[in-house]
């Protein structure tokens, strides 16, 4: 009867090293996509990366494109969120529209 307890034990203790190393690797995915989010939001207004780049992250970040209209609202808040001017956005439009044509 004694083994017949051990081998119960064992089997528990390796289900508990099971359910522990899939939390673990749970935990490190959701580490990894935390710090793969604060990348692409820090690539949105890094100094050093152009306008076109740092509007490429906001559209990255929100899976959105930013539209063509140079009235459109939310260019305001492509600005603010890359720190650039609306202006800088208005170019880097202006840019993508030459680009296409």
């Amino acid at each position: 009867m004694s083994s017949m307890s051990l081998t119960v034990d064992r089997s528990r203790h390796a289900g508990d090293d099971v359910l522990m190393d899939y939390r673990q690797r749970r935990a490190l995915e959701a580490y990894e996509r935390a710090e793969q989010k604060r990348l692409e939001l820090a690539d949105q207004h890094c100094s050093l990366n152009a306008p076109g780049v740092r509007i490429g992250a906001w559209e990255k970040v929100h899976a959105l494109r930013m539209p063509s209209d140079p009235r459109h609202p939310v260019l305001d808040v492509i600005a603010a969120a890359t720190q650039l001017t609306l202006a800088e956005v208005q170019e880097e439009q202006r840019i993508r529209s030459a680009r296409k044509a």
